[in-house]
């Protein structure tokens, strides 16, 4: 499967260490520990820690052809600070190099050519119109790709309008229980159950599929009439930074196999699991670390 993931590329600051994130960057690295290509378009700046993405990208055997380097803006990056739950609170330093991303027709015309199978966005880097022109002349000229949103809200980097045009514009969609929350309250709908907010948007926009992250309590999935609220596994929380972007990547990955809902839910909270159980956004792990996590929670 191929996937073009257009987001942002930081370096999450913690009090003690700055670690690499962003969450379509976390994404597109997981989609890639899972066998997909995956080509990530964004922009770093001209400075060090820019220069060290690149060499990181390298190292983590994602192509940089479509990450260009600015010079009007420093590499992005924020603030954490992680509560008793190892739940991060963020602070953007904006505006950032990756909200100057942009691509030269030659590189345009390659992404056209390799014709991916998946176009992967999230809320915060749309809310420059710029981005949002890029994002939608992406679109436009990848009529095969399918279009994954992951809602990813961070005050106040979102608007009604721009959460409402994504979520139009979306084929499958992936959010926390907090967002769903929110988005009941922007738009309306007015109802408490999981099951009947994803039959809701999914009838009403037409979404192939939506997965609904419910922290320890595992996530609500749904694939067209097909839907399963798999439970969470029990792990030492270190951070919880990049478990939902892991998740994301092994939800489409369940997609991308034919799975059905319960087994794309039960996939992905494994591996949002064991990312959430180490410290930074993008931990090493493996396909035998979920399973011992599996044997573990059998076993309890």
């Amino acid at each position: 499967m191929r996937i073009a993931a257009i987001g942002e590329v930081l370096w999450d600051v913690f009090p003690e260490r700055e670690r690499l994130g962003g969450a379509p960057f976390n994404f597109s690295v997981q989609a890639s520990r899972l066998g997909h290509e995956v080509r990530f378009v964004s922009a770093v700046g001209d400075d060090a820690r820019g220069r060290l993405i690149l060499e990181r990208m390298g190292e983590l055997g994602l192509p940089a052809e479509c990450v260009g380097t600015v010079s009007e803006f420093a590499t992005g990056m924020v603030s954490v600070q992680l509560d008793e739950a190892g739940k991060p609170e963020f602070t953007l330093h904006r505006p950032a190099a990756y909200d100057a991303v942009r691509l030269t027709e030659d590189a345009l015309e390659r992404l056209r050519v390799w014709a991916p199978d998946w176009l992967y966005f999230g809320t915060l880097h749309q809310i420059y119109p710029e981005v949002r022109e890029l994002t939608a002349r992406l679109m436009l000229m990848l009529p095969g790709a399918r279009r994954f949103y992951d809602v990813n809200l961070r005050p106040p980097c979102y608007s009604r309008e721009l959460i409402k045009a994504m979520l139009a514009a979306a084929n499958v969609v992936k959010l926390n229980d907090d967002e769903a929350v929110e988005l009941d309250a922007m738009f309306g709908f007015g109802e408490r159950s999981i099951a009947a907010f994803t039959a809701h948007w999914m009838e009403k926009l037409g979404w192939q599929a939506v997965a609904v992250t419910r922290g320890a309590k595992g996530s609500a999935v749904r694939i067209g009439q097909d839907y399963a609220e798999p439970a969470g596994y029990t792990v030492d929380v270190v951070d919880t930074v990049g478990s939902g972007d892991a998740f994301a990547a092994a939800f489409l990955h369940g997609l991308s196999q034919g799975w059905d809902a319960r087994a794309c839910g039960e996939f992905a909270n494994r591996v949002g699991a064991v990312v959430a159980s180490r410290a930074g956004a993008i931990p090493e792990w493996t396909m035998e670390d979920c399973a011992r996590l599996v044997q573990r929670c059998d076993s309890t």
